[in-house]
């Protein structure tokens, strides 16, 4: 019972950072704007990046689509950890590591509401 009630807690965290990223991409924050302006990202790729983000974010959230959110969550954090080693920036880099082992982890313990 309480690994769900901890997997639960990190699943809403999750779907906080993912909604809170996914729109700053989206509505174009300024630091999002500089970040991916930086990797050559226009506005539609930022913007799209950003609506899978949130997507990935909400599909988590239901037991029969929660690997596909955390795939596509990982995968989006996977690639902005990619583009911050090609910039040799390792505090980039370090930064959205836990965000990712965090989807690996929520993966691991799986749905609290399956089965």
């Amino acid at each position: 019972m309480a690994v769900k009630t901890i997997n639960s807690a990190l699943i809403l965290f999750a779907l906080y950072m993912g909604l809170k990223q996914g729109w700053a991409m989206f509505s174009g924050k300024p630091e999002m704007l500089e970040m991916f302006g930086k990797w050559g990202f226009g506005d539609a790729a930022r913007k799209t990046l950003g609506a899978l983000t949130m997507l990935s974010a909400l599909l988590i959230l239901l037991p029969k689509t929660f690997v596909w959110g955390n795939f596509l969550m990982a995968a989006g954090i996977l690639l902005i950890i990619c583009f911050h080693l090609l910039d040799r920036d390792l505090k980039g880099a370090g930064i959205e590591l836990p965000f990712l082992l965090l989807n690996l982890l929520i993966i691991y313990l799986q749905h609290p509401l399956s089965k």
